[in-house]
């Protein structure tokens, strides 16, 4: 595996790459690499020729400054697993690289109602942030596909939409793989290593009202499920920001379900000072 830290330097590999006419996929990450990104990097290297990893703790898409300086770094265990995983390039830029004319970011993205919603209503601005630098890193590494996890799913929603209305060339191929869960069901997240013993124990909570969720869902009015299920979290020491069930399309709400509409149950909830996300389709 090839490390960049300069644009230039990455872009000089991936045009002969480019000449040689191979495929590249791309995975971005923020680092702190768990086995549900290593899943991303084998998406990509079972269809493309070239698979480009990149890892980079995004300052503008954090609304909670000590949420930022509290993140995760584990950069070498990082780069061993995406060594192990076959993949070909790992870009690592610094802040000037990404943002070489500084902050704050000037182009703004008309996401329209999706950005209002959930993390876009709890995080503002962070959808602004994220797209701010999907947009940078894919302008870089200029892919064929692109591979984001289901975890995040609003933020792959997102993402769609910002490749929809920048004017990428070429508009790179949006894949979204499975959440990868432990044994208990837990989504793997990099938040998890911030967990101390009792609250990795509490933690499965959040799976476990999504499955309840799942299992007993019936056509008709939900709002009585939906509120069982955010006392369930709160009884199992959670302090939810939402548990909501939406159109697994249109993120729009859904209150009476005709039993055929494809949903999703998406659910935030601090347990302590840890914010986890979780979703899981219903249908």
């Amino acid at each position: 595996m090839i490390l960049f830290k300069k644009v230039n330097d990455i872009h000089k590999w991936i045009e002969s790459q480019r000449e040689k006419q191979k495929k590249i996929g791309f995975v971005p990450t923020m680092g702190a690499l768990h086995q549900g990104h290593i899943s991303l990097i084998d998406a990509s290297t079972g269809t493309n020729d070239k698979t480009i990893a990149s890892i980079f703790v995004n300052p503008i898409q954090f609304n909670d400054p000590s949420d930022f300086e509290k993140y995760p770094v584990t950069i070498e265990k990082d780069i061993q697993l995406l060594e192990q995983a076959g993949c070909d390039a790992l870009f690592l830029p610094s802040v000037n690289e990404i943002y070489p004319q500084g902050f704050p970011v000037k182009q703004h993205y008309d996401l329209g109602y999706i950005e209002t919603i959930l993390e876009g209503e709890y995080r503002p601005g962070h959808f602004q942030g994220v797209c701010a630098v999907v947009h940078r890193l894919l302008t870089i590494t200029i892919p064929d596909n692109l591979y984001l996890g289901q975890k995040d799913y609003q933020q792959c929603m997102v993402l769609k939409k910002m490749t929809e209305i920048t004017n990428l060339s070429p508009v790179p191929a949006l894949n979204i793989c499975p959440t990868l869960r432990e044994e208990d069901g837990l989504a793997m997240s990099s938040r998890n290593t911030r967990l101390n013993a009792d609250e990795r124990k509490k933690a499965t909570n959040i799976f476990q009202a999504l499955v309840l969720l799942k299992n007993t869902i019936q056509p008709g009015n939900l709002e009585k499920l939906i509120n069982e299920g955010l006392q369930n979290l709160e009884e199992a020491g959670f302090k939810p920001d939402y548990l909501v069930i939406y159109d697994a399309k249109t993120l729009e709400p859904v209150i009476e379900w005709d039993g055929k509409r494809k949903i999703v149950a998406l659910t935030a909830a601090y347990l302590n000072e840890i914010r986890l996300i979780d979703n899981m389709l219903l249908n």
